[in-house]
């Protein structure tokens, strides 16, 4: 009876670990993280994933002494499911990044809207490159990926494995800064065009000196930061494919050094 309890015990804990894993990675992930988002489509989808992945992990026997060591456990898996989904937002954040240098050079720097997902505002064109990139994703069954990237990351990081190396730590700090370089690469056919047209306008306010060139710079700028957002727009999917590509590569690599050596 004691080693029946001790089963029955042992797979509701490793059902309630993957379940842990499951929840945390939907706290903050692009899609399944936004907060109006319904809480208990979350945690069912959780619980779904949770049903689905937990049988196939086998016989797994978590050993603990303590409580305190059963936390750690909890909190491991917790860290992993969040640093996850963290290092997904990261990749759409730079979609906000682009829009708001978009904003910033034709104008638009003080038009917000407010995001339901942080509470914040946000910048107007990354707003929309935002839903754009969220459509596309779910579209091309990006989510899906996703699932299948925090499910095989138990045959890398199984339960109450993940280390917080310096390896870790190093691959966030240049996710972040290739995150970065992809919002400037994205904004960056914007900036030259409002670039080349203050330069055109320099040279006309110097040859015309009559003409208010502060007047005509403002809707010159909207025009032309709008005109090539519409010619760069239709393949705007080939960037989406580079920074998806780049998103499920980042999740390998993140994955990769949650293991010690």
């Amino acid at each position: 009876m004691s080693n029946t309890t001790d089963v029955i015990m042992n797979q509701f804990i490793i059902y309630l670990l993957v379940f842990i894993r499951m929840t945390s990675l939907f706290i903050i992930s692009p899609i399944f993280g936004r907060q109006n988002m319904p809480s208990y489509l979350k945690i069912g989808l959780a619980l779904f994933t949770t049903f689905i992945i937990a049988p196939l992990l086998g016989n797994v026997v978590i050993k603990y002494t303590s409580f305190i060591d059963f936390t750690q456990i909890i909190f491991k898996e917790l860290f992993v499911g969040v640093i996850i989904g963290y290092v997904s937002y990261m990749v759409f954040s730079a979609l906000f990044v682009a829009g708001q240098i978009i904003d910033t050079q034709i104008g638009f720097g003080m038009i917000n809207v407010l995001d339901p997902q942080s509470n914040i505002q946000v910048p107007l064109i990354g707003n929309f490159l935002y839903i754009l990139a969220t459509l596309i994703f779910i579209y091309a069954d990006g989510h899906h990926i996703l699932f299948s990237a925090i499910a095989k990351s138990y045959n890398i990081v199984p339960i109450n494995s993940l280390f917080f190396t310096k390896e870790m730590i190093n691959n966030l700090i240049g996710i972040f800064t290739e995150t970065f370089l992809m919002a400037v690469k994205i904004a960056f056919p914007v900036i030259a065009a409002v670039l080349i047209s203050e330069v055109a306008l320099g040279i006309l306010a110097r040859t015309v000196p009559q003409m208010n060139v502060f007047m005509v710079g403002m809707p010159l700028r909207i025009v032309m930061g709008l005109l090539v957002l519409l010619i760069i727009l239709p393949g705007f999917s080939k960037t989406l494919d580079y920074l998806f590509d780049s998103l499920f590569a980042f999740i390998g690599i993140i994955i990769q050094s949650m293991i010690e050596g």
